[in-house]
């Protein structure tokens, strides 16, 4: 095949029609590579390659489960911004996340965090494998909330988009908490000089 790459059902890895500096978007379309739609659902997919991180890192089983369906979800998410949904021809075919997996981050973050001691400080990123890369997904999860901010100020999306990452933000400081408290690594607290 001389250097294809290609899935076994003979999709193609590359195509080489984003060697001009633009994209195809899922339901049709193409937009320069920094478009903010471009750049808010790489952001996600970034967020869900940290996450990737922190399975590979061994974090304890309950929350390992936890942080896989997150990925999922960011999955569908990224599928969502990727597909507008005014303008594309697949829109009504894409799973788009509701107020149901907002409500579910939430009850997470609450479940969570009635077994953590209460914080009296900040604490500073860091712990255990598991946890410090948590604190790296939730900073990850900030920039890709601030890029779809952005991008709803001038495009239509999903109306629990930008709430879920905002919730999601929260429960993966409260998972890094959970993942240092799992493997007994203590939190190292602010202290202002």
């Amino acid at each position: 095949m001389q250097g294809l790459l290609s899935y076994n059902d003979g999709v193609r890895i590359y195509t080489g029609g984003g060697d001009g500096g633009d994209t195809s978007l899922f339901g049709g379309g193409r937009v320069p590579k920094d478009d903010l739609r471009v750049e808010a659902y790489g952001a996600v997919d970034e967020l869900n390659a940290c996450l990737g991180a922190v399975v590979a890192v061994q974090i304890t089983e309950p929350l390992r489960e936890l942080v896989v369906r997150l990925q999922e979800e960011l999955f569908e998410l990224g599928a969502d911004l990727a597909t507008p949904p005014d303008t594309s021809a697949r829109a009504d075919r894409v799973v788009r996340l509701g107020e149901d997996a907002v409500k579910g981050l939430e009850a997470e973050i609450d479940r969570l965090d009635a077994q953590l001691p209460p914080l009296t400080t900040f604490i500073l990123p860091g712990g255990s494998p598991a946890g410090a890369h948590l604190h790296l997904a939730r900073t990850v999860a900030r920039r890709a909330e601030r890029r779809l901010v952005e991008l709803a100020r001038t495009e239509t999306v999903s109306e629990h988009a930008i709430p879920y990452l905002n919730r999601l933000s929260d429960l993966l400081f409260v998972l890094a908490r959970a993942a240092n408290r799992a493997a007994n690594a203590p939190e190292h607290l602010w202290t202002p000089q």
